[in-house]
């Protein structure tokens, strides 16, 4: 053994379930309504590729994109009748995204200060905004925030088509149940 590393030994004690360092694994419990949209990651990913192309059409960057995403939660409407059941978007915590959306706007292609595209601080867009009588910060992000609002729907929309045409929907429906 090279000088100065040392060996230490030790050994493992048997414990209980209670005294391990690891939770035990959880037993089966009613399922929140997380736990449906957690299962149902790939479907998720499969509309996110798919909707890619609304988000392009839109004012939205896909940084300001993903910012929308982490402010709406999606519900089942109804999940006790599939049939009839849907799933919205709850876009109540968007106004907490739209200060962020407004940095991102403002940014430069590589994160750092915008450059004056168009005379003001606000970029292109704001320019273009301004323009057509559309600006305003508080104008404009209810604006945008509505926009952000019916997208989201758009995607919840299509996610509800996608777990139905893979033959999920039914079940999702039953997790989201409880």
């Amino acid at each position: 053994m090279p000088r100065g590393l040392t060996t230490r030994r030790f050994t493992v004690e048997h414990r209980t379930e209670r005294e391990t360092l690891i939770p035990p694994a959880r037993k089966h419990q009613s399922m929140s309504d997380s736990d449906w949209t957690d299962r149902i990651a790939g479907e998720r990913m499969a509309v996110d590729q798919r909707f890619n192309e609304q988000v392009k059409a839109s004012s939205f960057s896909s940084q300001q994109w993903g910012l929308v995403m982490t402010a709406v939660e999606f519900e089942i409407e109804n999940p006790g009748d599939p049939d009839t059941a849907r799933i919205v978007a709850d876009t109540s915590k968007l106004s907490s995204v739209m200060p962020e959306m407004e940095r991102v706007a403002n940014q430069g292609p590589m994160g750092g200060p915008g450059g004056d595209r168009s005379g003001s601080s606000g970029g292109l867009l704001s320019g273009v905004k301004d323009a057509l009588g559309l600006g305003g910060s508080s104008g404009g992000d209810k604006q945008q925030e509505e926009e952000a609002a019916r997208l989201a729907q758009a995607y919840a929309e299509q996610l509800q088509e996608k777990l139905e045409s893979n033959g999920r929907w039914q079940s999702v429906c039953e997790q989201a149940q409880g």
